[in-house]
């Protein structure tokens, strides 16, 4: 009787620490890889750039402008 009592602490425990490892694993993939600052700062300037742009070509659609208003915005991305 006293090793079945001790054999379910056991699997007690042993339950509680592989669900523990699963969570902590389970948070770590969904923050993503961690990234080292040089890439993160990197990425974050690209992405800024890429708003910037995007920002531009939504005011070229939406603007009613001449044509030379036109070439001059794409003249302006071409330069970046």
């Amino acid at each position: 009787m006293p090793w079945s009592v001790a054999f379910m602490v056991v699997a007690i425990v042993l339950i509680v620490s592989i669900s523990r490892v699963a969570k902590a694993r389970d948070r770590a993939m969904l923050s993503g890889p961690p990234a080292d600052s040089a890439d993160a700062a990197r990425m974050r300037e690209e992405m800024q750039r890429l708003k910037e742009r995007v920002q531009v070509l939504e005011r070229v659609i939406t603007d009613q402008r001449s044509s030379m208003d036109l070439h001059g915005e794409i003249e302006r991305l071409r330069d970046r």
